[in-house]
Formats: C-alpha cells, sequence, structure tokens
C-alpha cells in the first residue's frame, strides 16, 4: 500500500528556477496564492550554473519550497553569454518530462521588454500547444510576460524578498562582470532603493 504524500510533497506548479529574480517573483506569486510550488533548476552547461545552483537552493529554502534538479551535458562548447537559442522551450520540456505526476502546470518568469523571441506572447502559445499534446498535458504559465523588469523588482520589492539570494550574471563569474544584460538589469535594484 502506498502511503500518501503530504500536499508540500504533491506540488501543482513547478517554477523554473534559476536563482535569479525574475524566477524568485514568479516562485514567490504562486506562493503568495497558496499553491502548492516546487522549484526546479537545470544545469545546461551554462557559464554560471555553479553559481545559479546555489541561489536557486537558496531561493527555495527561503520560500519553503522543494528544489529538483537536472543535468544535462551536451557535447558542444560551454554557452556564453546573452540569448541562447532555445533556452526556454528546452527548459519547459526538460520541466515536463521530469515533472512530479501532481504537476498540473509549468511557470517561467519570462518577461516584457528583452529581445529574445522566447520571451514572448507568441512564444507563450507555442509551448502550452506543445505541451498540451501530451498524454499528461501540463499548462505553461508566465504571471509576468506583459511586466517589465522594473514592474518585477518592484514586486519583489514590495513583497520583501530577499534579492541578495539571488544571482544573475550570465559570465558566471564572482563579482558579476558588470557588463552583461543580466548585470545591467540588477542595476535597477539599486535605482528602486
Amino acid at each position: 500500500m502506498t502511503t500518501p504524500q503530504p500536499p508540500r510533497l504533491r506540488p501543482e506548479i513547478v517554477v523554473l528556477l534559476s536563482g535569479g529574480i525574475d524566477s524568485m517573483a514568479c516562485a514567490d506569486f504562486y506562493c503568495a496564492m497558496n499553491r502548492r510550488v516546487c522549484g526546479m533548476f537545470v544545469d545546461y552547461g551554462q557559464p554560471a550554473a555553479d553559481h545559479e545552483a546555489l541561489a536557486a537552493s537558496a531561493v527555495a529554502e527561503h520560500l519553503g519550497i522543494p528544489l529538483l534538479t537536472l543535468g544535462l551535458k551536451g557535447t558542444t562548447e560551454p554557452k556564453t553569454a546573452g540569448e541562447i537559442p532555445g533556452r526556454n522551450g528546452f527548459l519547459l520540456c526538460a520541466a515536463a518530462m521530469e515533472r512530479p505526476p501532481s504537476v498540473l502546470a509549468l511557470a517561467l518568469g519570462i518577461h516584457a521588454g528583452t529581445p529574445y523571441a522566447d520571451c514572448t506572447g507568441e512564444f507563450l502559445e507555442s509551448a502550452k500547444r506543445l505541451l498540451s499534446l501530451q498524454m499528461r498535458p501540463v499548462d505553461v504559465l508566465a504571471p509576468f510576460l506583459d511586466w517589465h523588469k522594473q514592474d518585477i523588482i518592484a514586486y519583489a520589492v514590495k513583497r520583501q524578498l530577499p534579492l541578495n539570494i539571488t544571482y544573475s550574471c550570465e559570465e558566471g563569474i564572482v563579482p558579476p562582470c558588470g557588463r552583461c544584460a543580466s548585470c545591467v538589469d540588477r542595476r535597477m535594484i539599486d535605482a528602486s532603493a
């Protein structure tokens, strides 16, 4: 006989948790709605994987949610800073494949104001269609799709999220490079403080 899992271990939403501001805010958004959330961190060979993994773990601990970790080591050179073609599509498909059976939705912190095609409404709708074709369909959620980065930071500040535990440098170095798009975005934290 199988022992039923407590609700905390039966998540209904998996948030793709990179350890950055957007994914932390996304996970908090659903936690604040009293949804059963777990995070999923994916190491796909990105330069910042080690620092992101530590930040994702700290975010999950702060929010009191479980964290699943996946790893993919491909044959290509390590990913570089900037746009990584296919990233969000890959992350969603990996999460759909590895999600716990109780999960009905995958969520990601994509937002307006980026030049990346996989951060658009068109991408979101295409991903929803693709992932609805499985035997176990899963919805795709992006609560910040129409928000800009400053809106997410304002949300995080209002919710008193500890942004200092997040990591966002695409170069994967400490201290952060200060030049990549993620580092430039983080400057808004100081501006909003």
